[in-house]
């Protein structure tokens, strides 16, 4: 398996993995948008951003997004920000979330990053499990504001 920034053509597969986390949605299903166009290629060309897919030969078995923060605290260390976990399916229970996410924390240590932090909805009850088995611990509370 190959971990690696998405590329447009797997835009589609991207968002079938984030519209519906329980069921295996068809790519050629799903609606590309002009908002999704254009928040693609703001990411793409931002190199302190990336969705990172999980591939197996064509087909994308999970992605995330992953944002590189710099920051004043830390000493001025880069931290990373993870979001959009998603694993087909399909596919789960079979360690794919856990390479996916242990790549992808190893990817934010190479760049030189102190922390990674992720957000999960509340929800998310089983991922916050994983996430635990992971060694991410629950440290703050979050806060967002709908704009």
């Amino acid at each position: 398996m190959i971990l690696r920034p998405a590329t447009r053509a797997e835009l589609p597969a991207v968002l079938a993995l984030l519209a519906d986390e329980d069921e295996v949605l068809d790519p050629a299903s799903v609606t590309v948008g002009e908002a999704h166009e254009r928040a693609f290629a703001a990411i793409e060309a931002d190199p302190r951003n990336e969705v990172l897919v999980l591939m197996e030969d064509a087909l994308v078995l999970g992605c995330l997004q992953i944002t590189y923060i710099p920051g004043l605290g830390r000493g001025g260390a880069e931290r990373a920000l993870i979001e959009a976990v998603r694993i087909r399916a399909d596919r789960r229970g079979r360690g794919l979330g856990r390479e996916l996410m242990e790549r992808s924390v190893a990817r934010a240590g190479d760049r030189g990053c102190t922390l990674v932090q992720l957000t999960s909805n509340k929800k998310r009850t089983n991922a916050h499990r994983f996430y635990a088995s992971l060694g991410f611990a629950r440290s703050h509370d979050g806060f967002k504001r709908a704009l």
